[in-house]
């Protein structure tokens, strides 16, 4: 418990504790395999796992009316406190007249989010592009960075083919970074530039645009989440705790883009993998990438697309005014890369286009999306606190 004349305090509060929770299947197996693996042989099952999970009532009923009037519709009144009744919406997955229904309710969304968003910060946008969403604290982990990469080089390619019937995406990103966190403010900054170059020209701007609303707050989760198409959840594996925000736009109606990280694991294995586009090195495969000398230079030139994009920062194509400004980022890529962005950089591309495909098809899209809402009642904060009372508190 003591150290170098320190107290270890993680130690300190599993010595403590008669139980520790992880907030993910991943997470608590990490913390009981890697972090506290000493208490986990001294005293097993001491470390357990709540999954923890979002309010449907926030989440839903306030946040997306049009879609909780749909569900309560074709399920009746009661799924707000007993979520797992959202499983009577698969009934109805082949209805065309549900189908028709559900895809009104996200065109409601999208509209009521374009509206607001015009209205606090007068940003217009397409509504009939993906709304592509990445919503979360910006961190290097969380891989925003990964996001505005490929931004760039999905840029790149619209700009090289502008006549290719390219599926129309809008970026969205939001989130607050800690004041002191430089590396996080380069990447904000870089996606901001890059949106000022993207949403300016007028041969890409109808297939691309990126957005950065400012001041990220429950308010704009209520409207932003319900319009999502697709969810963002892309963080190094084994980084995540468990996240929350990937539970609230699959409830929405929103497909998820992710690894296997935090509760995705869990969410992938309710919705199913048909309905989830997956990418990325497993928690195990990303420890021992970093292993791998030189790692982080070998996957940017094994990545044609990638060169392009660092090269195209690198010489200013998005700060004109001062060409080396992310000479440091594009430097921390190329020498150690420990967050494996380059490393899953193609893996991320090939999965965008399986996006881009499936966006082509409404009514398959829309099923889903309708598999995600039915299957995702696991993750109510209701069960979480059900399983607080019966295995931590011994209130149940």
């Amino acid at each position: 418990l003591i150290e170098h004349d320190e107290v270890k305090m993680g130690d300190l509060a599993v010595a403590t504790s008669h139980r520790v929770n992880g907030v993910s299947a991943l997470h608590s197996d990490l913390v009981r395999r890697d972090l506290f693996a000493d208490f986990e042989a001294l005293t097993p099952g001491r470390i357990v796992n709540v999954t923890n999970g979002i309010t449907p009532r926030r989440w839903l009923k306030l946040a997306n009316p049009a879609l909780a009037d749909l569900v309560t519709e074709r399920v009746g009144s009661g799924w707000e406190t007993d979520l797992d009744r959202l499983a009577g919406l698969t009934d109805h997955a082949d209805d065309p007249v549900f189908l028709e229904a559900f895809g009104h309710t996200k065109h409601v969304a999208k509209q009521r989010f374009t509206h607001w968003l015009h209205d606090a910060h007068g940003v217009e946008l397409p509504q009939h592009a993906i709304f592509d969403v990445q919503a979360k604290r910006i961190h290097e982990y969380k891989r925003q960075l990964l996001n505005i990469l490929w931004t760039i080089a999905h840029y790149q390619r619209i700009s090289a083919d502008p006549h290719a019937d390219w599926t129309p995406h809008v970026k969205i990103f939001a989130g607050k970074a800690a004041p002191g966190y430089v590396v996080a403010k380069d990447i904000i900054r870089l996606i901001n530039d890059v949106a000022h170059v993207v949403n300016s020209d007028p041969i890409t701007r109808d297939k691309l645009r990126v957005v950065f609303p400012p001041n990220y707050s429950v308010t704009m989760a209520e409207h932003l989440i319900p319009a999502a198409d697709l969810s963002e959840q892309i963080s190094t594996a084994g980084m995540e705790a468990s996240g929350t925000g990937n539970m609230k736009f699959a409830l929405n109606g929103a497909l998820t883009i992710g690894t296997l990280d935090g509760a995705n694991v869990e969410i992938r294995e309710h919705v199913g993998p048909d309905n989830f586009f997956l990418f990325g090195l497993t928690a195990d495969e990303v420890a021992a990438r970093r292993e791998v000398p030189d790692h982080a230079r070998a996957a940017i030139e094994a990545s044609p697309a990638l060169q392009g994009v660092l090269h195209a920062i690198a010489t200013g194509a998005f700060s004109p005014d001062e060409p080396g400004r992310y000479a440091s980022l594009v430097d921390l890529l190329w020498s150690s890369d420990w967050f494996l962005v380059a490393s899953d950089f193609d893996a991320y591309d090939a999965a965008q286009q399986q996006v881009d495909r499936a966006y082509r098809d409404p009514n398959a899209w829309q099923k889903m999306a309708i598999a995600n809402i039915a299957r995702i009642g696991y993750f109510s904060s209701d069960r979480a606190v059900r399983e607080y009372m019966t295995e931590i508190w011994n209130a149940g």
